[in-house]
């Protein structure tokens, strides 16, 4: 290993650990990784910024945008409100609706806008009904990782993969979508089998549930239909995006760019509530990734993975899919996958069908998420709004839940991927 190597896998090492530890913010650690770089002259300007990938970040920049100026209709309190009177106040019911609605919005907005939107007024209902929300938080901070999972643009780790892989929007309908329905089916009712027995409601308190008005929910009429044809245009949009002949990025960026002028919001305001750390980080750490990939350390990594599995394809998929889950339970799936990205790319070259390997990665690295408090940052946030709320959510009491439920999604997904590939 030559000193650029050296220096570009300690600079890798230390921004992890600084990660992991918390020691630094990680859009610090991964923009003061990226400058080390640049100083050690291991990358140039240019170089560095062929590696960052601009298409990740429109979408990320572009549906932050959209949603920060949606969110003002009220559209999603509406939403809560009419799901809770649908089920007439039931318990379960409730439970099982929330859950697959915040799978659904997840799959079309950022997990963590998605749970500030559900879980404050998740919390509101079962103060009215009398019951405990912790169940009702746990089902949607798992629901959360497991819709992300089936569209390109529900989880950041997707957004970087079909960017990669020029896989489209309806790539991932198509391939995880099918083994996300069965995940979410099973969760639920997993979670219904653990709960029946523990949430009982008395009748008035389901009476002041059936009396809510959802809507005063709408704070802007003229707002929530403009919102309502937007999210309908913005799928379609991503649906046939690569018949167009444009990147998703393009989709996002253009929905946000109409929002702004249609909405009728303050634009500073919209725009400073773009979670702008994020895409520092996410910035930064492509530079960080780039700098393993320019001195052929990634190139190394590759070739050693291909020996191990040889010509192996399902040895390939099962070893990335557990790898990915198992690492993602504890760790930020970001890095992770921005590494695993160039390694699956260089196996390609080697002559290897990786397009398996894409979906093992994807499947892996986001419902690896839910093994832990700490899987995804959606998990953190609800447990953060459950604590303030005076219902704490301990990292090992969601570790005796969430990571055996993770467990059983990761071999669902492994019989999936062997009888679709095989």
């Amino acid at each position: 290993m030559n000193l650029q190597q050296m220096i570009a896998v300690g600079v890798f090492l230390l921004v992890m650990a600084a990660i992991i530890s918390e020691k630094a913010h990680r859009s610090v650690a991964a923009l003061a990784g990226a400058v080390v770089l640049l100083l050690t002259h291991v990358l140039t300007i240019e170089t560095a910024a062929d590696y960052v990938d601009l298409n990740t970040i429109g979408v990320l920049v572009g549906m932050m945008l959209f949603v920060a100026v949606v969110k003002c209709s009220g559209l999603f309190e509406y939403i809560a409100i009419w799901s809770a009177k649908l089920t007439r106040g039931q318990p379960m019911a409730i439970l099982a609706v929330f859950t697959v609605i915040t799978a659904v919005l997840s799959a079309f907005l950022d997990n963590v806008t998605t749970v500030l939107l559900i879980g404050p007024m998740t919390i509101a209902i079962t103060q009215i009904l009398d019951v405990n929300p912790v169940p009702f938080l746990l089902s949607q901070i798992m629901a959360s990782n497991i819709g992300g999972t089936g569209t390109l643009i529900g989880d950041p780790p997707n957004i970087m993969i079909g960017s990669a892989a020029g896989l489209g929007f309806t790539d991932f309908i198509l391939n995880t979508g099918p083994v996300v329905l069965i995940i979410l089916a099973v969760i639920v009712g997993i979670f219904i089998l653990m709960y029946r027995g523990n949430l009982h409601v008395e009748s008035e308190n389901m009476e002041k549930v059936m009396s809510l008005n959802e809507d005063l929910a709408i704070k802007d009429v003229s707002l929530l239909r403009k919102s309502v044809i937007m999210i309908v245009l913005v799928v379609v949009g991503f649906i046939f995006h690569a018949q167009l002949g444009i990147e998703s990025a393009t989709v996002a960026l253009t929905a946000a760019g109409v929002m702004l002028l249609i909405g009728g919001q303050d634009a500073e305001d919209v725009i400073l509530g773009v979670e702008w750390s994020t895409i520092l980080f996410f910035i930064g750490l492509f530079v960080v990734v780039g700098g393993l990939n320019s001195t052929g350390v990634i190139a190394m990594l590759a070739n050693g993975m291909l020996e191990l599995v040889g010509n192996n394809e399902m040895l390939a998929i099962v070893l990335i899919l557990w790898a990915s889950a198992l690492i993602s339970a504890f760790l930020d799936n970001i890095p992770f996958v921005a590494t695993l990205i160039p390694m699956i790319q260089t196996m390609q070259q080697g002559g290897m069908d990786v397009l398996p390997l894409w979906w093992a990665l994807s499947l892996g690295a986001c419902l690896g998420g839910n093994g832990s408090l700490i899987g995804a940052s959606a998990n953190v946030v609800l447990a953060g709004v459950s604590a303030k709320n005076g219902y704490p959510i301990t990292f090992m009491s969601y570790l005796k839940k969430g990571f055996p439920l993770m467990l059983l999604s990761v071999a669902i997904c492994t019989v999936y991927l062997l009888i679709r590939f095989a």
